[in-house]
Parts: C-alpha cells; structure tokens; sequence
C-alpha cells in the first residue's frame, strides 16, 4: 500500500507499506504534479527494498532539502561562485515551486538533482537514488573543428601554459577533469593513466602529446569554469563561433573514426561506459552529409 502527502512545511512524501513494515521517504519537492510523477518509481524502489529485507542503512529518510544543503556546503566541490550560486538558484527554485517549464532550464535542473543525488549516494547520504529522466541531456551535440579551425586554435590561443593544455586535450581526446587531476605519477611509459566517468584507465599518448607533457613543468592545476570561460574567450577573441571546449574531444574521436579506427577502439581510447555511447555520440555526425572534413594526420596539424 502506498500513499503520498505532503507535510506543513510542503514538501511531499511517500509511505510505502508491506507486510507491516513501513517506509517513508521524501519525494523532495512541493510541486504536486512532480511528486504524483515522481511516485511510480519510488514506490518500485521501497517495495523492492521491503520485499527482499534489503532496506538501505545508508540514511535514505534524509530529505531532499536536507540533501540539498548537505550538497552546497560541502568543501571539496571544484565549483567557481558562479556555479554555486546557479545550483542555488537552480535547486531552490525546484524545492519551492517544482519542475520549471522552460525546456533549457528544464535540463539544467534536472541535470543539477541528478548530481545532487549521486553524490548523496556516494557520501552514504540516501539509498541509490531514482535517475530523473527527460531533460538531463540537451539535443546531441554534433559540433566538431575543421582542420584550419584547430590551426587557428593551435597558433593562436594566447597564453602559452592553457595553450598546450588545449593542445594536449585534442591530442589525447582526454576530458578536462582527467587533465585537471593528473600528476606525474600517473605518467607511465606511453600512456597516461586517468579517472574518469567510468572509472580508470589508460590514455595512450601519441608524439605531440608526450612532448606537451614533458615540456609541461608544472601540470595544469586549473578550475573546471577557468577552463570554460578562458576557452570561450579565446574562441570569441579568434572568430569561432559555436565553440566549446568538450568540442576538441569530439573531434579527436571523428576523426579517428574516419582515419579507419574501429568505433570500438575509439570507445575504449575515449573512456566510454559502453560502445553504444560512442555510437550516440557519432552516428549522427558520419551521417551528416555536409561534413567535408579533410582527414589529415594529427603530425600534420601542428605542422
């Protein structure tokens, strides 16, 4: 049996009950559609945890406001301000009024609890958390360099310490967090190794990115939003439009594609969770009939 109210201060909860054992957990909003929305799955996780005798010790009746704060004030977070006060914002606003109806601001809410979420379950805050679906990924993103776009981008960044970083970044197809936390010990004979999304693993390094490392004294120690917003800059500055910085590990991967690297291999080389991911990610751009990308030797493009 299960029932859903809401509590004096507004927020919604749900009461499982099974067999006179009885769960209630917080469905962490006041909206009543995102609660009645919210419910269904919920409800699947409480029965399940009642039904096999498996209910979470990991403080799962910690309320969603109250991980929420947990989340904000936590040390350790490489947030600038800016970041912090748009999750505010962002996870406020969700709290006392529900689910927006703006489509990107949709996203980016969404995106937001879902973070929350995982590091409340990886801190032991609350039971493994129900994945909110429909809006955490915005339309796939098919922007990649041509090749005289990487030279401008190559010969031009200002700043000679970010400039390898960018370099080292294409040459490696590696995600800023990897380079960000990097440190000599994770420099092996060819390769380097990096934790990223799906765990550790190894980066073969190619010529130009083992001669950016060993010229590279000290590591990059940057932030995730200097790295945003200093690339950004320099792209503005240059005349690229559209340009993101996560933009130089799709285009190290499509072109490996098209250079004749299984899409497999490049799954693994780029840390991908399943070969399907990198299907998502470039099925639509080799479809793509506009693409001319003239596949030329990453030797050559610094060349």
């Amino acid at each position: 049996m299960a029932s859903f109210y809401r509590k004096p201060s507004g927020i919604y909860y749900l009461a499982v009950t099974f067999q006179h054992k009885r769960i209630i957990r917080s469905l962490g909003t006041r909206s009543y559609e995102t609660a009645k929305k919210l419910t269904p799955q919920i409800e699947k996780q409480i029965l399940s945890e009642l039904i096999n005798g498996k209910e979470s010790r990991r403080g799962e009746h910690l309320s969603f406001p109250a991980l929420v704060n947990r989340y904000l004030t936590y040390n350790n977070h490489d947030w600038a301000n800016s970041t912090l006060d748009r999750y505010k914002t962002l996870l406020g606003n969700y709290i006392s009024s529900g689910m927006p109806d703006n489509p990107t601001t949709k996203s980016m809410t969404i995106r937001v609890i879902n973070s929350c979420n995982n590091w409340g379950y990886k801190h032991g805050l609350i039971a493994k958390p129900v994945r909110m679906e429909g809006g955490s990924r915005w339309d796939t993103r098919n922007r990649v360099y041509t090749d005289s776009e990487l030279r401008i981008i190559f010969d031009e960044v200002r700043d000679e310490q970010f400039n390898s970083f960018v370099r080292f970044a294409y040459y490696t197809g590696a995600r800023s967090g990897e380079i960000r936390s990097i440190s000599r010990e994770n420099v092996l004979e060819g390769s380097l190794v990096v934790r990223g999304k799906s765990g550790r693993r190894y980066v073969k390094l190619n010529t130009q990115a083992q001669v950016i490392l060993q010229q590279q004294m000290p590591l990059w120690l940057y932030k995730k939003d200097y790295v945003t917003h200093k690339f950004k800059k320099e792209v503005r500055r240059l005349g690229i439009k559209n340009a993101y910085f996560h933009d130089l590990r799709r285009t190290f991967g499509l072109n490996l594609i098209k250079q004749g690297m299984s899409i497999y291999k490049v799954s693994k080389l780029l840390g991908h969770a399943s070969v399907r991911t990198t299907e998502q990610h470039y099925a639509p751009l080799l479809r793509l009939k506009t693409l001319n990308y003239k596949l030329k030797s990453h030797q050559k493009i610094e060349g």
